[in-house]
């Protein structure tokens, strides 16, 4: 990331506009920060599941690619809007739900940050404790510690922690797919076609699920980039580096699961360092597999700081966070995840599965509303400094947004199935989970068709806060640590 000499290595802004005085870095860095983030061993883990639950290793690769394809799609179109408005993502939901209202969906991410980082200590324990030798308890306690520094540091270590997890994991990865490759026949493994709707949208959903979860969140990482960065660009950078990511490591999972003979689930780090050997390899093996979760679980501690704020923020006019604030926010989310991952870490396999399925049903229409109004709707053009007035442009609840993220979440009931809740046309599909396609066509275009009668007042361009009055004492958008 090419940051100016002025740019200090902890960050001193939290949830407040971005000004251009204080933009830097490159594309580039948006591409290794999500290809890092994504050549890790939960993302294997994922891929593993397609088969582990059924399905064939041919036709779990191909769902697995279309699903990370339309889940892409959506999340890097959440990350152009980052350079563009220079805020971090659930304050421009305030636009779509209220100043207020956007209290709703923000609550439910900040749930979503906790399961996945729990999710991941859990592994990231077990590496680490077979690398020291100690409990995966004590394992999981020490990754917690890292996180916690890391988050605390912020937004430009975080992209150099981006840049050397890319680094590590292809190494790792391409070691890790060479030994596969000599001790399986993959092409007898390929030349098993049993198609299974079923078993192939869950491969779809798995995937699909995997990225769309990143949409709360990706535009907090690219809005430091200089606000003429082209959006398509920044689509192209941070979808490849996604994709690409998260492909790679759900292959390597779908391939390890298939000649695991049912060893796979419950040993999940063990069996994938196993391929490698023992002694110094493995060794290095576990430390990639926690450096690797370093990067995402510092993702969903510090996007989780973000929206507690945000969600302050929005209910108090603006939000100033000292440096010991931010350090105790960040305290109570990694301590809340560890307490999960400690509590949870003999049952890993089956509940997550699960939660990455339900989240979608909170998520997507979330996402639909979003996309829909930034790119169709007002088409780019915010009112910024409105976004910290619950008595301006956008109001403090939006029940129109509201109403219409309510539906969507409600019209997914009857086509969920997952161990939380079966509806009740699951049967009548052949178990296939079509939830997440109905979270985001309908909202979508109900949203679209709703707000072009209903939509409120919008400007005739972008309106940004003037660079003099960018801090939060002037412009309100929060908090300066």
């Amino acid at each position: 990331m090419a940051a100016n000499d002025t740019t200090p290595l902890i960050e001193k802004r939290s949830i407040d506009y971005i000004p251009e005085a204080e933009r830097h870095g490159r594309l580039f860095s948006q591409f290794t920060l999500w290809m890092g983030a994504n050549l890790q061993i939960t993302a294997i883990v994922t891929g593993a599941l397609a088969v582990v639950l059924g399905g064939d290793v041919f036709w779990s690769l191909i769902g697995l690619l279309i699903g990370q394809l339309i889940g892409g799609g959506v999340m890097a179109l959440h990350a152009a809007q980052g350079p563009k408005l220079g805020l971090p993502q659930m304050i421009s939901s305030r636009v779509q739900f209220g100043v207020y209202g956007a209290a709703i969906p923000i609550v439910l991410v900040c749930l979503m940050y906790l399961g996945f980082t729990a999710t991941g200590t859990v592994l990231s324990g077990q590496a680490l404790g077979q690398l020291f030798g100690v409990s995966d308890s004590v394992g999981i306690l020490i990754f917690a510690s890292v996180i916690v520094l890391v988050t605390v540091l912020g937004y430009r270590v975080i992209h150099f922690i981006g840049r050397v997890a890319s680094l590590i994991g292809v190494v790792a990865f391409v070691y890790l797919f060479s030994r596969l490759m000599s001790q399986t026949d993959v092409g007898a493994l390929l030349q098993i076609r049993h198609f299974s709707w079923s078993s192939f949208l869950l491969a779809v959903s798995l995937a699909a699920s995997w990225q769309i979860a990143f949409g709360p969140y990706v535009a907090d990482y690219s809005r430091y980039l200089p606000s003429h960065t082209s959006s398509v660009k920044t689509f192209l950078a941070a979808g490849a580096g996604s994709v690409i990511g998260a492909q790679v490591a759900m292959v390597l999972g779908v391939f390890a699961a298939a000649m695991s003979n049912g060893q796979f689930a419950g040993h999940e780090v063990a069996y994938i360092v196993g391929l490698s050997g023992t002694g110094a390899t493995a060794a290095l093996l576990y430390f990639s597999i926690a450096f690797g979760k370093v990067t995402i679980s510092t993702l969903n501690s510090y996007g989780s700081f973000m929206c507690i704020a945000t969600i302050i923020s929005g209910f108090r006019g603006r939000l100033e966070v000292t440096r010991l604030q931010r350090l105790v926010f960040v305290l109570m989310i990694v301590g809340t995840a560890t307490l999960i991952a400690l509590l949870g870490q003999h049952s890993f396999l089956g509940a997550f599965k699960s939660f990455i399925l339900f989240l979608l049903a909170f998520f997507t229409p979330w996402s639909a509303i979003n996309l829909v109004d930034y790119y169709c709707i007002t088409r780019e053009r915010y009112d910024v400094p409105a976004l910290a007035d619950p008595n301006g442009r956008y109001g403090r609840w939006n029940l129109l947004g509201i109403s219409v993220y309510v539906f969507g979440v409600l019209v997914q009931l009857p086509f969920i199935s997952t161990k939380f809740y079966t509806g009740p046309l699951v049967a009548a599909l052949g178990d296939v989970d079509i939830s997440w396609i109905i979270g985001l066509v309908l909202p979508a275009a109900l949203y679209y068709v709703c707000s072009k009668k209903w939509h409120g007042t919008v400007p005739d361009h972008l309106i940004l806060p003037k660079e003099q009055g960018a801090s939060p004492t002037t412009n309100g958008l929060a908090a300066q640590a």
